[in-house]
């Protein structure tokens, strides 16, 4: 049974969406009512389901112009959950974080949750699913919690919620530490970025699939969604090659990524929308800010600007 049926949903492309532009952040200035639809009609005609990471402004707006605009989104809604441990295995430099801090990280985590299940109860048309975190077990994250934690956060969401719960992450803690997560949530969401780990344009699709089996493999019960993969257009040469990045090897690796996701009826939402400036350090050429299908001053990139979206197998 896939996803699909398991959950009563119809088929379709899926994408990672923040629609924060130049001058926008997180914490900072957001993306207005206007902004967020001007997004949402460029977006529309070729994706079905959004993943939104947090339950901010951001999340709220979205939410609220999908409702009053009658788009035909799905969203996968997000509670980004931060540090309640430090974590000395984080490979750039970050502030040690009192017991205190780290306690208030936790109430604010609890908080998160709490408004993650109002808004699931407030939009149960427009929410398909929910996930607890992102990012937040792997080795090198700089917001550490607990499999513990995270177990608990989901029994929470699970009680109070009808959607489907998750927990977004790496492929690797999955296979190698997330056994008691795994049979707690309702299906595994995984990452894969062959490019951050020293892939060519012609390995890719091929690492991903043998992410995906891994962990499938391990759990051949539970239904695996795969949600963040994608490839930048950009790189200063920090992480990656920075020859590897550009928008020829995008429009292939998306190609042969959501067309084999979706003969295979796995869903997968393609990382990301829209380039966004705030992400990562200063440096024009950061690749954090790189990622997007579209421009942050939302002019297109070749994958859809050579209509490689209309090529895929659905949408």
């Amino acid at each position: 049974m896939t996803i699909f049926d398991k959950y009563q949903l119809l088929p379709g492309n899926a994408i990672c969406y923040s629609g924060f532009r130049a001058g926008q952040k997180p914490g900072g200035k957001y993306p207005s009512y206007e902004e967020i639809k001007e997004d949402l009609n460029l977006l529309g005609p070729y994706f079905k389901y959004l993943k939104i990471y947090d339950v901010d402004v951001h999340a709220e707006t979205v939410l609220e112009v999908i409702s009053k605009e009658n788009f035909n989104f799905k969203i996968m809604l997000g509670a980004y959950i931060e540090a309640e441990k430090n974590n000395e295995n984080c490979p750039w430099e970050m502030p040690f974080l009192s017991d205190e801090n780290l306690d208030k990280n936790k109430q604010s985590n609890e908080v998160k949750i709490e408004k993650l299940i109002d808004l699931s109860n407030l939009y149960p048309t427009i929410i398909s699913f929910l996930s607890v975190g992102n990012e937040a077990c792997v080795s090198w994250t700089d917001h550490l919690v607990s499999q513990e934690s995270v177990v608990n956060y989901t029994k929470m969401v699970q009680k109070n919620a009808k959607q489907p719960v998750t927990f977004c992450e790496n492929y690797l803690p999955w296979i190698n530490e997330l056994q008691t997560l795994a049979e707690t949530v309702d299906f595994i969401s995984i990452h894969s970025y062959p490019l951050w780990e020293h892939k060519d344009i012609e390995e890719a699709l091929d690492f991903t699939k043998q992410n995906y089996w891994e962990v499938k493999n391990k759990y051949p019960h539970k239904q695996i969604v795969i949600t963040e993969a994608g490839w930048a257009t950009n790189a200063n040469g920090k992480g990656f090659p920075a020859h590897n990045a550009n928008e020829i090897a995008q429009q292939d690796y998306f190609l042969a990524l959501m067309n084999w996701c979706n003969t295979e009826s796995i869903l997968c939402y393609y990382f990301e929308a829209f380039d966004e400036l705030w992400k990562g350090s200063e440096d024009p050429l950061e690749p954090e800010k790189h990622w997007g299908l579209f421009y942050e001053n939302r002019s297109p990139k070749q994958a859809v600007n050579d209509n490689t979206i209309l090529k895929l197998n659905y949408v």
